[in-house]
């Protein structure tokens, strides 16, 4: 949606947040949006209302663009900003999000490719209208205590004397099949609780399904990158009617109940997850 070189010249560019099926100005145009010097408004075009903010071009040049991207915090300002516009917008009328930095050179240049895209922005309102999105979220059970690795050194759990000679400290017979044993009775349990936790994301996203319109699976979080030391089964996204939200709390109770899961709910949001599939 970006226009190649939007952010390129010495002048002004069309910042465009979000696409609404009605007229939002009252909804959007007390916030900051993300220029300090212009106010945030909305462009009509043909029956949809664009919400736009006119920024400096050279704030989003591909180099100003490449170097917040290094930025964190700066980065996460604009995000926020940007999704405090979508945000306010959806509760005014049903809204189609635009992604981060969506520019154009002029109004008139919006205008026309916004309209150009008008049948998939009326195809998105009429899907996600009412509706709004929920992430669930499901870890595997911890792992017993008992299934932790120990070096093979440490198996023996009988006290050691220090400088004990050579030829008496060899294990004891059968020490190494019983070692071999414990290792693969520890790969046995692993793959059955990994396949209990597969069964049961599978239970959660079936049960989710029956409430939902429309659901995406997402790659699930390592717990690396998201710092966390539980082991994510399960990364979701359902599309649930307003009147039944009220039916997703009792869902994920009943089902930790039922499976032992640990489900994380969260929502209700904007749905960006399911505009960009018409």
């Amino acid at each position: 949606m970006t226009e190649s070189g939007a952010g390129s010249s010495d002048g002004n560019a069309i910042y465009v947040f979000a696409v609404c099926g009605a007229p939002v100005q009252a909804a959007v145009a007390h916030l900051p949006g993300v220029a300090a010097d212009a106010p945030v408004r909305t462009l009509p075009f043909g029956e949809l209302t664009a919400v736009v903010q006119t920024v400096r071009a050279a704030e989003f040049s591909d180099e100003s663009w490449q170097a917040r991207l290094s930025d964190t915090v700066e980065l996460e300002r604009y995000a926020r900003a940007h999704h405090h516009i979508v945000t306010a917008a959806a509760a005014a009328c049903p809204t189609v999000p635009l992604p981060l930095a969506t520019l154009y050179h002029d109004e008139e240049r919006a205008r026309l490719a916004l309209t150009g895209e008008a049948g998939r922005f009326r195809a998105a309102l009429a899907r996600t209208a009412d509706h709004s999105e929920w992430g669930v979220k499901v870890y595997a059970a911890e792992r017993p205590a008992q299934d932790t690795e120990r070096p093979a050194e440490d198996v023996d759990s009988t006290p050691r004397r220090a400088a004990v000679p050579a030829d008496r400290a060899r294990p004891a017979p059968g020490a190494g099949l019983a070692y071999l044993d414990r290792k693969r009775g520890m790969q046995a349990r692993r793959e059955q609780r990994q396949e209990e936790a597969l069964r049961m994301a599978e239970t959660v996203d079936a049960e989710f399904q029956k409430v939902a319109a429309a659901a995406r699976r997402l790659r699930p979080h390592s717990p690396e990158l998201a710092g966390d030391h539980r082991v994510q089964v399960l990364n979701a996204t359902y599309l649930v009617a307003e009147r039944r939200s009220g039916e997703l709390e009792t869902l994920t109770r009943t089902l930790q109940d039922s499976t032992g899961a640990q489900i994380e709910l969260s929502g209700p949001w904007v749905p960006y997850s399911f505009v960009g599939e018409v």
